[in-house]
């Protein structure tokens, strides 16, 4: 059963003492995705992650637990290690086993998926909120709080049938609750603690300006990319003078190699308007001196060195030529 599944994620990551909180708001969550493709076939992939930081895995061909970061153990010792891929080892036979038995009952159809996520998340102050929630083919299904199983109103009545049959059985949901309110507060500050130096490193992005393919004649897409920068949170906008252009495009905010990220923002704007804008940089690294860098005055910069080099180098092949001309009169 989903709960069952959700509730035996979370025991692959109890931890050691608690610590100071971190200022911020910061969760640890797994999350599993499990596909079914026939009666016979199945797959499961799950992972754990601090915030947006990925650092817990599962090999499904090996049945281990892969650890992302140097610090994604906390204080676990290598026999608990193997306990708990036991135990996710066992439980995937089991969830496969429990979920295809439960087909026709909850009117499931081959293909289909099943998504699950469960976690804490650590408040300033030191207030912990825990949260489980299920659901099938990416559809809300049902979430978990304080013994109560909530049907989700997409998920129908299979939600609601699943709930009744799931708080019959009190023992996995004193499981389950034990599970989010103590053991995931636990593992979460000692993650934090063995993590603190690279979970508070504060990196500068770095900025830069480029042309897009043009949406239309007559207009240019102006691209600001800001890139290497950590923590994620940022702000990036174009701006003329003080005044924010809601026009602005932001992307994905994605991962570089190095656990920085990188974004980039766009803005497409009448060819003869872009002179004067700029595009501005908000990060916690940066103490409040903001990156500001200004279309016109860059693109004049380019236009200005590549005439200054041109010329350069024309005077270069003169002088040259010069030179021999006039060594070969005085040989005459």
């Amino acid at each position: 059963m989903l709960l069952l599944v959700l509730a035996l994620l979370a025991v692959l990551f109890p931890a050691g003492d608690t610590q100071d909180a971190f200022p911020e708001p910061i969760s640890y969550y797994v999350t599993q995705s499990s596909s079914f493709f026939n009666s016979t076939w199945a797959q499961n992939q799950a992972s754990g992650w601090l915030g947006d930081i990925q650092i817990d895995g599962w090999n499904s061909d090996s049945g281990t637990i892969i650890f992302r970061k140097t610090w994604s153990k906390g204080n676990f010792s290598n026999d608990e290690i193997l306990e708990m891929e036991e135990l996710f080892r066992l439980y995937f036979l089991g969830f496969v086993k429990e979920v295809q038995e439960l087909v026709s009952d909850f009117q499931l159809e081959y293909p289909f998926e099943i998504q699950g996520i469960a976690g804490c998340e650590l408040h300033s102050g030191g207030a912990i909120v825990s949260f489980l929630m299920g659901a099938i083919e990416g559809l809300h299904f049902m979430s978990i709080n304080n013994y109560s199983c909530l049907p989700a109103p997409e998920g129908g009545t299979r939600a609601q049938k699943f709930c009744a049959l799931i708080l019959q059985y009190k023992g996995i949901c004193d499981i389950v609750e034990n599970l989010l309110t103590k053991v995931c507060p636990r593992y979460l500050m000692s993650v934090l603690e063995a993590g603190k130096a690279a979970l508070q490193k504060h990196v500068k992005p770095e900025a830069w300006l480029s042309q897009g393919p043009s949406p239309e004649p007559g207009y240019l897409q102006l691209v600001c990319h800001v890139s290497g920068f950590y923590p994620k949170p940022v702000w990036v906008m174009w701006m003329r003078g003080e005044q924010e252009q809601p026009e602005t495009q932001r992307g994905d905010v994605l991962p570089n190699p190095d656990d920085t990220w990188y974004l980039r923002a766009t803005l497409d704007v009448v060819a003869k308007e872009a002179t004067g804008l700029s595009c501005r940089v908000k990060h916690s690294s940066l103490g409040g001196q903001d990156i500001i860098l200004y279309w016109g005055n860059s693109s004049i910069g380019w236009i200005i060195l590549a005439v200054f080099v041109s010329c350069l180098i024309v005077l270069l092949f003169y002088v040259l030529w010069f030179y021999k001309h006039w060594s070969y009169q005085d040989i005459l």
